[in-house]
């Protein structure tokens, strides 16, 4: 049975949904696309269907089998779109941030659970004519990189919106009863637990190989992985930031738009990557984000998502593992803290417990939720950074002008998602409003983190979007070959 046919979840799907008894750690993810015209809402409705008919998990929902330590089932629904899609007219003053006060709204209000996790609403009438689509989907579902792979199911690089194809619905199947769901969820147990010895044995025949002929190597080697598997679960009892301790279930949503040339010119001014420049930028805004609170503070502990998605790994699902480390932000020389936000970057990129993530996840799934609650309370910021379309989108008709995907703080005090569109960096940013009760200030100091880096590069400063001015239409990209549309 392949990854894709086994109807329990992944364990490091099953750890983003086990964190739901905390509402802290919700793990929703919301997407904002808008667009500079009215699409056609019967044609989106349509293609939203043929999506949920090509990735089955949108058709389905999560129940967990009776007992202790059992990994929750994906079980089929009778999907009506309509309850999955709507639309609505932005009431007034129906700018920009009327659309944000949605968003937020879905960001912090939980699923039906009855029906399949994913929701989304067009709205029109946006100031300037414009329209903007509101996706909400739980983290359990996809992460960020296989979330642009489901909109490309969804987007077309052509004006003129093409037949939907016909894809028959999966006939779905009938509800397991209790005793169906235990037995299922041990066979699993038995089956996870039969492939991780399988897998541990054909990597320990090399082993035992290269210990023959290379001991002091093999030794050091062992030693690092089991060094990194200590850093992955390491607990984390104490907060780093003076400033942002607190925690509860308010959020704030806001925009930050930054030329993507503009910002990976900064990154190669001291051989950095872009990513680099990217979570640089953010450590500047905290760094003047506590000068203005009067504290200082040398490093804040970061999560970042890193993508173990392979070429021949299903669309969307999780792909992820996410690391935690620490980051320089106290040093007000922006070219040194970028070259050491890079060092340590790319320290977590390599970590030798990689390849073993979602072993570590399945062993997490087993401690109590609370357990795992302490631990990501104390991270102070997400940052993640996602490759989007570098080519112009249309939504059923209407052009894409930007997309902005406002990921979960999953118990940090904000999160930090760069998507790119074309030459646009579309930053997202979720803050917890018990962390940063002062969101506007947070958001300033975080366009004045941009700015130092963007001057490293010579580059352009970020736009302060209000909007409507965010909503223009983006400069026309270099040319590169067109991202293959839906059939």
């Amino acid at each position: 049975m392949g990854p894709d046919d086994d109807p329990f979840m992944r364990n490091t799907d099953a750890l983003t949904w086990s964190m739901e008894h905390d509402p802290g750690l919700r793990s929703t993810i919301v997407s904002v696309t808008w667009m500079d015209a009215r699409p056609d809402f019967e044609v989106l409705s349509a293609r939203l269907d043929t999506v949920t008919r090509l990735v089955p998990r949108f058709r389905q929902r999560p129940v967990r089998p009776p007992g202790f330590f059992t990994t929750p089932r994906w079980v089929d629904c009778d999907l009506d779109i309509t309850l999955h899609l709507r639309r609505m007219v932005a009431p007034a003053p129906a700018t920009a941030q009327t659309v944000l006060d949605f968003a937020r709204i879905e960001a912090m209000t939980e699923f039906e659970p009855t029906r399949p996790l994913w929701a989304g609403t067009l709205i029109e009438g946006v100031e300037g004519d414009r329209c903007a689509l509101v996706l909400k989907l739980h983290h359990s579902l996809t992460d960020g990189v296989g979330g642009v792979q489901l909109a490309m199911l969804l987007f077309e690089t052509t004006p003129d919106p093409a037949p939907v194809g016909r894809v028959p619905a999966p006939e779905p199947g009938p509800e397991p009863s209790g005793t169906d769901l235990t037995r299922e969820a041990v066979a699993c147990g038995a089956r996870r637990l039969a492939s991780t010895a399988r897998d541990g044995l054909d990597h320990l025949v090399p082993l035992v190989d290269t210990v023959a002929h290379h001991p002091l190597r093999t030794a050091f080697d062992v030693a690092a992985t089991v060094s990194s598997l200590g850093r992955f679960v390491m607990p984390v009892a104490e907060t780093l930031s003076p400033v942002m301790r607190g925690r509860g279930l308010g959020r704030h949503l806001a925009m930050i738009e930054v030329d993507l040339d503009d910002l990976k010119r900064s990154g190669m001014a001291v051989d950095a990557t872009l990513n680099d420049a990217f979570v640089a930028s953010v450590t500047g805004g905290l760094r003047r984000y506590h000068e203005h609170h009067g504290k200082s503070v040398n490093e804040l502990r970061m999560t970042m998502p890193v993508s173990m998605r392979r070429d021949d790994d299903p669309v969307g699902g999780n792909r992820i593992t996410l690391e935690r480390f620490t980051v320089p932000v106290g040093d007000a020389d922006t070219g040194s803290r970028l070259r050491m936000t890079g060092w340590r970057c790319r320290a977590a990129r390599y970590e030798e417990a990689l390849p073993l993530s979602d072993v570590v996840a399945g062993l997490l799934n087993l401690l109590p939720s609370g357990v795992i609650g302490s631990m990501l309370k104390h991270v102070d910021f997400v940052a993640s950074n996602v490759p989007g379309a570098p080519v112009p989108l249309f939504l059923a008709g209407a052009p894409v002008t930007g997309t902005y995907a406002f990921g979960p703080t999953t118990g940090a005090a904000l999160n930090v998602t760069l998507v790119s569109y074309r030459r646009t960096c579309c930053i997202g940013c979720t803050i917890d409003t018990t962390a940063v009760p002062d969101p506007q200030v947070m958001m300033d100091c975080l366009r004045h983190g941009f700015d130092e880096v963007l001057d490293l590069g010579g580059g352009h400063k970020p736009a302060a979007i209000p909007v409507p001015a965010m909503l223009a239409p983006v400069a026309d990209g270099p040319d590169v070959p067109l991202l293959r549309a839906m059939p």
